[in-house]
């Protein structure tokens, strides 16, 4: 079995803060790595967004109630016409 725990050194004893699956006496072979030695965790917050299996439609942040938030324009087009602005200012 190979586990990583933290632990607390109270001088003597190395005291882990949770408990192990072994039976008293077990022998074990450990590796000592101070917390202050060990690099925090990057993780993007991509990653992090991806870890939460959040469901719902892949474009959430491109539609609003079925409107295209920022429309797409043809190549070479100027702004969005008036009509186009208005009808996604007055939406609820």
């Amino acid at each position: 079995m190979t586990k990583t725990v933290r632990a607390t050194f109270d001088g003597k004893v190395l005291r882990p803060e949770e408990d192990l699956p072994l039976a008293p006496n077990t022998r074990v072979l450990i590796t000592v790595e101070t917390e202050s030695a060990v690099a925090p965790s990057t993780r993007s917050f991509l990653d992090t967004a991806r870890s939460l299996n959040l469901e719902g439609p892949a474009d959430w942040s491109e539609r609003r109630n079925g409107v295209p938030l920022l429309p797409r324009r043809p190549k070479g087009s100027a702004r969005p016409t008036m009509e186009l602005v208005n009808r996604l200012r007055d939406e609820p």
